[in-house]
C-alpha cells in the first residue's frame, strides 16, 4: 500500500505555459495566444475576404523519439473526430515529417494502431519545422507547426485540439501522457476576437489525490474493516470493541471514498470527451453499495427480531459486493495511471535478476559436482 501511494503522488503533474509571439521562422502573423499547457502558443492571420486562416502552432518535443500535434475538431474540443498534423522524426532518414491522422474512439481506446491518413477538411498547405535554436529533435526542441486552411464563411470560432507524446512505433504515435494538462490541451478560440472558451483545468493534486484516497479507502480500510468483523468478533476478550471498531474504519473509510469519488467526478466534468466507462460505472456501483450499508444501519433489528437473520445476510452480501467491486475498481484506476504496468515491468526485473541469480548458482553447483 505504502508504494502505491508514492508512485500515485509522484505522479502529480505540472502545468506551464509560454508567452506569444507573432513572429515565428517562416513569417509574421497578427495575433497570437498562449496555450494553457505544454509551453504551447498558436499565432495566426484571418483573412475574412475569402475565409481563410493562416496560422503556427509552436510546441516542445518531449524526447528524441516523441512526437508533437496539433489539430482541428469540426464538432467539439475533444480528442475524437480531431483532424490532426503530427510532427515527429521520419524512422528512415532521422529528418522532421509532419503527417496528418484522423483521430477516432478507437485512437483514444488503442484498439489499433494510430496510421497517417488524408483529411477531410479543406487544409491548403501544411508544414513543420524545427527553430533556429533546436538543431535534431530532442527533448525541449522547439517545432513549429503551420498551416493553412480554408473555413465555413462566417463562422470564425474553431475548436483546436494539441498534445506531444515520447514515443513514435514505426510511423504510428503513441498514446501521449495522461496528466490532467494532457487531458485538457484543448480550447475553442474565435479567431476575429481571439476570445477563448478553454477547457477547465483541475488542479495538479486533484489526480493523485483522487488516487491516494480511494486506494485507502476502497483499497484498505474497507477491507479491514470486514476483516475486524469477521475474525476479530471470535474473541470473547474483545467484547462490543470489535463492533466500534468496525464501524468507525467503516465510516471512516466511506467517508474518505466519497471523498475521492467527488473528485474524480470533478475530473470527469473537466474533461469532456475522455471516458473511462468501466472505471466510472464501478465507482458508481461501490458507493451506492457503500450507500446502503450505511443506510442499513438504520434498519437494524434487534438480535431477536425474526428478520435479524435477512438483515444479515443482505448487510453481508452487500458489505462483501461492496469491498470486491471497489478493489477491482482500485486496480482499474492503476491501469488507467499506467502504475499497473510500472508494477508489471517491476515484477519482471525482478524475476529476471532472481532467474540469473538461480541461474548462476544453479550452474556453479553442476561445475562442482561435475569435476
Amino acid at each position: 500500500m505504502l508504494h502505491l501511494l508514492l508512485l500515485l503522488l509522484l505522479h502529480s503533474p505540472l502545468t506551464t505555459s509560454s508567452h506569444c509571439s507573432t513572429s515565428t521562422t517562416l513569417k509574421t502573423y497578427q495575433k497570437c495566444m498562449s496555450l494553457p499547457s505544454q509551453d504551447a502558443t498558436l499565432a495566426w492571420t484571418y483573412y475574412p475576404h475569402n475565409s481563410t486562416l493562416d496560422l503556427s502552432f509552436t510546441s516542445s518535443f518531449l524526447s528524441p523519439s516523441g512526437w508533437v500535434a496539433w489539430g482541428l475538431n469540426p464538432t467539439s474540443p475533444q480528442m475524437s473526430g480531431t483532424r490532426s498534423l503530427i510532427a515527429f522524426s521520419d524512422p528512415s532518414s532521422g529528418s522532421l515529417i509532419l503527417l496528418p491522422f484522423i483521430l477516432s474512439p478507437s485512437t483514444k481506446l488503442q484498439l489499433s494502431p494510430l496510421l497517417s491518413t488524408p483529411l477531410d477538411i479543406p487544409l491548403l498547405s501544411s508544414s513543420a519545422l524545427l527553430r533556429h535554436d533546436s538543431a535534431s529533435i530532442r527533448a525541449g526542441a522547439v517545432v513549429e507547426i503551420h498551416a493553412t486552411l480554408k473555413l465555413v464563411p462566417n463562422r470564425t470560432r474553431i475548436n483546436h485540439v494539441w498534445n506531444r507524446g515520447l514515443y513514435v512505433q514505426g510511423y504510428s504515435p503513441t498514446i501521449h501522457p495522461l496528466t490532467s494538462s494532457d487531458l485538457a490541451s484543448r480550447a475553442t478560440i474565435d479567431v476575429v476576437s481571439t476570445a477563448a472558451t478553454l477547457s477547465p483545468e483541475l488542479p495538479s493534486w486533484a489526480k493523485p489525490l483522487h488516487g491516494v484516497l480511494n486506494a485507502l479507502s476502497w483499497g484498505f480500510l474497507l477491507p479491514a474493516g470486514v476483516v475486524i468483523a469477521r475474525y476479530v468478533r471470535q474473541f470473547e476478550s474483545a467484547g462490543p470493541t470489535w463492533f466500534y471498531a468496525h464501524a468507525a474504519v467503516q465510516a471512516t473509510g466511506y467517508i474518505l471514498g466519497i471523498t475521492g469519488f467527488a473528485i474524480g467526478i470533478a475530473m470527469g466534468n473537466s474533461s469532456p470527451g475522455v471516458t473511462y466507462s468501466l472505471h466510472r460505472g464501478l465507482g458508481v456501483a461501490v458507493v451506492v453499495a457503500g450507500g446502503l450499508q450505511s443506510l442499513a444501519l438504520f434498519f437494524r433489528p434487534s438480535a431477536t427480531h425474526r428478520f435479524r437473520k435477512y438483515w444479515k445476510s443482505y448487510h453481508h452480501f452487500v458489505g462483501y459486493g461492496c469491498v470486491v467491486l471497489g478493489v477491482v475498481n482500485v486496480f482499474q484506476g492503476m491501469e488507467i495511471m499506467g502504475l499497473g504496468r510500472s508494477y508489471g515491468k517491476l515484477g519482471k526485473a525482478k524475476e529476471e535478476k532472481m532467474r540469473r541469480e538461480s541461474g548462476g548458482n544453479g550452474f556453479q553447483h553442476v561445475r562442482k559436482g561435475s569435476f
